[in-house]
């Protein structure tokens, strides 16, 4: 009997472990000791109860988002902002996998702030002319989103002005199979929805270049009902059609 409650005991204990809420990890993110958050929460991340569990990973990005923000004389953290979205990916994989997305949704204002962080990187380096550094951050973006349509469109555009013909349109392929499943994006991340005009707006420019009007103005066509009172989709729109 002693044996079957010991037993008991540990099958409790292993999953109250497994359930916990983690204030240790809300506490030092209130205290900003992200440093030490960031320690704390990568344990929980290597710790076989717990490694499956997204909410550390959550913790661990958003601490590592606040060190990239503040600088640190830390050799470890040196590359602070790519392992936020590095961690940030894997939580947002496992919960999808074990939970429908809690974690997403009890992060949501965390995770549309640090989507946009990366989608003006993108921006600026379009913006800039160096795709491929905007290819780089584009393919990190798909790690965190799960509306990934508009940064395919992104990457099409890039590898294509890198005159890489053979990648822009396998990207473009995998972009255009997902359209007809968008009817609308309105729920989507203000990030999530700029990657898509920014997508949309340099997949035409590439078809122009290329002489493919046709297929710019098709294109262009499609994505219109979501942005046509957009300021900023007729200011690139405007780009394009000077360009």
């Amino acid at each position: 009997m002693r044996h079957l409650f010991t037993f008991i005991g540990l099958i409790l204990l292993t999953q109250t472990a497994v359930a916990q809420d983690y204030n240790d990890l809300k506490i030092l993110f209130a205290d900003e000791d992200y440093e030490k958050l960031v320690k704390k929460a990568e344990g929980y991340t290597t710790d076989d109860k717990t490694k499956y569990d997204p909410v550390p990973y959550f913790w661990a990005a958003k601490g590592l988002h606040k060190i990239s923000l503040s600088g640190t004389d830390d050799e470890r953290f040196k590359n602070a902002y790519k392992d936020a979205i590095k961690f940030l990916g894997k939580g947002m994989k496992y919960d999808l996998k074990k939970n429908d997305g809690q974690a997403i949704e009890e992060f949501n204002e965390f995770v549309r702030e640090f989507q946009m962080t990366l989608c003006t990187r993108i921006a600026n380096d379009i913006d800039a002319g160096d795709y491929r550094k905007a290819y780089s951050w584009a393919g990190r973006y798909t790690k965190i989103t799960q509306n990934e349509i508009g940064v395919l469109y992104i990457m099409g555009a890039c590898k294509y002005e890198q005159k890489d013909r053979s990648t822009a349109r396998t990207k473009w392929k995998e972009a255009e199979d997902l359209l007809p499943n968008i009817t609308g994006v309105e729920s989507w991340s203000d990030a999530d929805k700029k990657t898509l005009m920014i997508g949309i707006i340099e997949t035409a420019k590439m078809y122009k270049v290329s002489l493919q009007d046709e297929k710019a103005k098709e294109i262009l066509g499609k994505a219109a009902q979501w942005f046509e009172e957009d300021e900023e989709w007729q200011r690139r729109y405007d780009d394009y059609v000077n360009s």
